[in-house]
């Protein structure tokens, strides 16, 4: 990037800075399958203990925190999703995967899709040049050994999407991306106007159980949501999704939605979704790959 201050750069530069991972032409089908009016896309991001594992922080606690989630949060999830018949979308790092290789397979042979979360969570626009593609590529072998299938899909950790990911994606060949946020239904990424063929499922911080629950123990950072202020966030989000025929994408972590408060709230909200009718319930591996065929 240029010396020069933003106010200073040519036109030239803050065009190639801007054309990058950029949002290109809307993926949103006339129908989804079935006829259905929406399609719903749940999915968990089952860090684990790399979050303090990332920070380089040993606390017993913090670590404590984490497996919390392979205890008692993913196991609540995946009965709740076997009653309800829902299949979903688990991104995990790949460190997350190697201490936890048997929920992996149970999560994977129950259906559910396993996509790439990172290697130990780590922030890719802090990595020195050619270390996201190498942990990126790594991460991608261990999630396929443990899965039995290699992933089509990432998510970055933190949704910290650098200027090198887009370029990691393409050499991989993989089908989809879901961490930008161009849109609210899926849309196509472009490459300094070039069309890539990728589809970007877009998330959001309003559509995220972390922004709302996560607890910060020496910060400010402390918000710690009522269940039924969360909920009503989200069920917003999906009547607005349903009204415009569009996608609803939500992302959770079993740390923190698996709570004996929180998960009734995720079961509110399928009964909800499945009391509005005509509406799909995917992977986002499935609401991708039809997408990007409806679009031809």
């Amino acid at each position: 990037m240029s010396e020069a201050k933003p106010w200073e750069w040519p036109e030239a530069e803050w065009r190639r800075i801007v054309g990058n991972a950029r949002a290109g032409r809307s993926l949103k089908p006339r129908a989804w399958p079935g006829g259905e009016r929406c399609a719903v896309a749940l999915s968990f991001d089952a860090d684990h203990e790399t979050i303090p594992l990332r920070d380089g922080d040993p606390s017993p606690m913090r670590i404590s925190q984490g497996q919390y989630g392979n205890r008692q949060g993913v196991p609540r999830i995946r009965a709740l999703l076997a009653q309800h018949g829902i299949r979903a979308s688990f991104y995990y790092p790949a460190v997350s995967a190697l201490l936890h290789p048997e929920e992996v397979r149970a999560v994977a042979a129950e259906g559910h899709e396993i996509g790439i979360h990172s290697w130990i969570h780590e922030a890719n626009t802090a990595l020195p040049p050619g270390v996201e593609r190498e942990l990126t590529l790594r991460a991608a072998d261990v999630l396929e050994q443990a899965a039995g299938r290699r992933p089509v899909g990432i998510r970055t950790a933190s949704w910290d999407f650098s200027v090198e990911t887009l370029g990691i994606i393409r050499e991989m060949g993989l089908l989809y991306d879901s961490s930008l946020m161009g849109d609210d239904d899926p849309y196509e990424l472009l490459d300094q106007g070039e069309p890539t063929g990728i589809v970007e499922l877009p998330p959001e911080w309003i559509r995220d159980d972390a922004p709302y629950f996560n607890f910060l123990r020496f910060s400010a950072h402390r918000p710690y949501t009522p269940p039924s202020g969360v909920e009503e966030i989200f069920r917003a989000e999906f009547d607005g999704a349903w009204e415009e025929g569009g996608l609803f994408l939500l992302t959770m972590h079993p740390h923190i939605i698996g709570h004996r408060s929180r998960v009734p709230l995720l079961a509110r909200l399928i009964e909800h979704i499945k009391g509005r009718g005509a509406v799909w319930f995917a992977t986002h591996e499935e609401v991708a790959r039809h997408v990007k065929a409806a679009a031809g």
